[in-house]
């Protein structure tokens, strides 16, 4: 299955005074792409920099609308807490994905 580099930014609903496990409805969030992870869609993921501004997450999926179709579930997704910046294809040329 393809790998694909998503870049998830803060929505217009990200309370900047807060850090990310500070804003609402994070135990939702954080089980959701938790589950992403333990059932292998997301390979990597977490914030890029400091800030909690830019997050990269690794996808293995099928295609970039699979990839959009599964952060529509996201609690922070239609509550516009974060939103999708880029969805890029990803050719790995050096190391080895888990699971392999």
């Amino acid at each position: 299955m393809p790998y694909f580099a998503v870049v998830r930014e803060r929505g217009p609903a990200w309370d900047a005074t807060r850090g990310m496990r500070e804003q609402d409805g994070w135990p939702d969030h954080a089980a959701f792409m938790d589950a992403l992870a333990a059932d292998g869609s997301i390979v990597l993921g977490g914030p890029v920099g400091t800030g909690d501004r830019i997050f990269l997450l690794i996808f293995n999926a099928e295609s970039e609308e699979a990839i959009r179709a599964r952060l529509e579930g996201d609690p922070w997704t239609p509550a516009k807490q974060l939103a999708i910046a880029r969805i890029d294809p990803w050719q790995i040329l050096l190391g080895t994905p888990p699971d392999a």
